[in-house]
């Protein structure tokens, strides 16, 4: 097949290649910031760092008794290092939290728009299931059709699948797309013959060859699903914002089946929404970009966020990865807004349904977040982007951080004022631990977990408070235990996650990079073999912090987490077993979005099964041909 042969006529837009080492010209914005955004920034960080001082102080306190060692300032300095990042989670917690009470962060309700706007929705894909991309792809256009606006809409298919099986299947699904009746939205297919720089170049090789007969383009995923009033209050939202460059909705997860996939769709669902409310607040117009359910401005896109490549340690150039966070601050480095709408509803995106699915997708995103570091310094760059890149970073960084804080608080629990024997003959199955590192540890133990605890349990109250969501669950008992099933599972996986990061961290920093495959969202689980050669790092760890404790007096608070790692491999098989259809409601973990199921939700599915039909009989004809 031509590359072409099913695209519309060409219409160039120039794609110039930009430098992280100088800035070209950054357009004015026509609205001055705010003045309460100065306020809620304030609010965010000068807590955060007050509180991570605090802490500090109390540890310098305790750690000079003796005199400070290299052990005790390297546990410090990881100590604050991972405070700040948990401070400034509940901080962003706490901002939402007051968002809310004051009404403030409503969308805005637009009019008409008064001239028609050209809108592209690109829909990259990459050896992906045919029948479910082209499923989701049929129920967006089928509510686009249907509902009013002056908006004209027009969807690509930009192919890189390199398997020839299903790039035939995928040209057959457009096909039976294109003869169905969309209303005057045109459907479009391109299978490039090289997939160079990966989504960047795909979405790269489209700007320059048909860019500029589109005013905006909707950036969707794979597993990208939005209803039509989404994707029209994105296109107008953008229309009445003169200087919003892209604008992100809040992607809501569906589709899980299995227990961990259930556990991450209710957290999205019930505590997620409050840190979205928080990041709209203080990033104001300088927000992020989660590389899908976003709509952006063509030209400003084209004309500021052509990504530069990075020199490797060997010299040989290297892709930006995690492209997303890069290009929302070259757009804003041009003078452009990006924004987060944290209240938009129909936005939806599928999650991994097993603990080894999530790793191996972290892996990809540790990568491409760890180069972040070093573009941290490029010319131009807003403050508050560099932040956003930091936190990309963080998020993976504070995984050897803890567990570095974790082996050597061990040691200075164990080297201060250690007593000759931890036993006594009298009670030889209890160890008798010295008062001070003990009084600590505690006191660094529920600290931590308040700040984990903090923006669930918030957010979960103020969701709980909702007469549509106490309506869905129809008990509140329900809601409770699945609520506690997800917190107890949210810790009994954190550590296994922690070494799994700690480990992609250091292959990164490293140099050692992981092949991109297409995300498995079947949720099949894995055999015994497999997930234990998968695990059996964090598992032989565990049993060595059983043997710590047991044998070299090393604190039983360790215990939970020596307990997650040494049984890594029977929760990883425990992740993937299903439980939507659980005869005990409270183990299904229900969303709203699972109880009462959004109508695009519904059509995606029927529509998914209609193209699965085609595709099957179209195969079968196929095979009975060749015969």
């Amino acid at each position: 097949m031509q590359d072409h042969i099913y695209m519309p006529e060409r219409a160039p837009l120039a794609m110039p290649s930009q430098t992280f080492k100088k800035v070209e010209t950054c357009r004015q914005m026509e609205t001055d910031a705010r003045a309460s955004s100065r306020y809620w920034r304030i609010a965010a960080f000068v807590p955060t760092l007050a509180i991570t001082i605090l802490v500090c102080l109390v540890f310098v306190r305790y750690l000079s008794q003796g005199g400070v060692s290299a052990i005790d300032a390297t546990v410090l300095a990881l100590i604050a290092l991972s405070t700040v990042w948990l401070v400034f989670s509940v901080t962003n917690a706490c901002l939402g939290l007051v968002s809310v009470a004051m009404g403030s962060g409503k969308i805005r309700r637009e009019g008409v728009v008064s001239s028609p706007s050209n809108i592209a929705l690109l829909m990259p894909i990459y050896n992906e299931s045919p029948w479910d991309v082209f499923g989701n792809a049929s129920a967006m256009m089928r509510e686009l059709a249907e509902g009013p606006g002056a908006e004209r809409y027009t969807l690509f298919f930009l192919s890189d699948t390199r398997d020839s099986q299903i790039s035939d299947l995928e040209e057959q699904a457009f096909l039976a797309l294109r003869g169905a009746s969309y209303a005057k939205i045109d459907i479009h297919y391109r299978r490039r013959r090289e997939n160079t720089d990966k989504k960047v170049g795909n979405i790269a090789d489209w700007i320059e060859n048909w860019g500029a007969s589109h005013d905006a383009m909707v950036i969707l995923d794979a597993d990208s699903l939005m209803s039509g009033k989404a994707i029209r209050q994105l296109a107008r939202a953008l229309a009445a914002d003169p200087d919003a460059g892209l604008i992100q909705s809040r992607p809501m997860l569906i589709g899980a089946e299995t227990l961990f996939g259930r556990v991450q769709q209710f957290s999205n669902s019930v505590y997620g929404w409050l840190i979205a409310e928080g990041l709209a607040r203080w990033s104001q117009h300088e927000g992020n970009y989660w590389g899908h359910n976003a709509i952006i401005r063509t030209r400003a896109f084209a004309e500021s966020a052509r990504l530069p490549h990075l020199r490797g340690w060997d010299g040989a150039k290297r892709l930006l990865l995690s492209h997303d966070f890069v290009e929302a601050g070259m757009l804003r480095r041009a003078g452009w807004a990006v924004r987060l709408l944290p209240r938009m509803t129909g936005s939806f995106e599928e999650t991994p349904q097993t603990l080894i699915d999530y790793v191996v997708r972290d892996r990809r995103w540790c990568q491409g977040n760890m180069q972040h570091l070093r573009i941290l310094a490029a010319r131009g760059f807003h403050v508050i982007s560099r932040f956003h890149l930091l936190l990309g970073a963080l998020a993976f960084l504070m995984s050897p951080a803890w567990l570095a804080v974790i082996t050597l608080w061990a040691f200075v629990s164990v080297g201060q004022d250690t007593p000759e024997s931890y036993f006594s003959p009298t009670n030889p199955f209890m160890p008798i631990w010295p008062e001070a590192p003990m009084n600590m540890a505690w006191f660094y133990l529920f600290f931590i977990y308040g700040m984990l605890l903090f923006p669930k349990i918030s957010g979960a109250v103020l969701f709980g408070l909702n007469a549509r969501n106490r309506k869905a669950y129809g008990s509140g008992a329900i809601f409770l235990g699945s609520m506690l099933i997800e917190l107890v599972l949210s810790v009994v996986y954190a550590p296994i996650m922690m070494v799994h990061h700690t480990m992609a961290t250091l292959a990164s920093l490293f140099g050692r990079g992981n092949s991109w495959t297409p995300q498995n969202r079947t949720g099949a689980g894995y055999t015994w073999l497999q997930t234990f050669r998968f695990h059996w790092i964090e598992t032989v760890f565990g049993i060595a912090l059983f043997a710590g404790i047991f044998f070299a007096g090393i604190s039983l608070l360790i215990l939970p987490i020596a307990f997650s790692l040494a049984m890594a491999v029977p929760l990883s098989k425990l992740s993937s077993i299903p439980v939507a259809r659980a005869t005990a409601r409270v183990f299904r973990l229900d969303t709203p979005h699972t109880l009462i199921e959004p109508k695009i939700v519904s059509l995606a599915r029927s529509e998914r099964v209609w193209m699965k039909t085609i595709l099957t009989k179209n195969s079968s004809s196929q095979s009975i041909a060749a015969e």
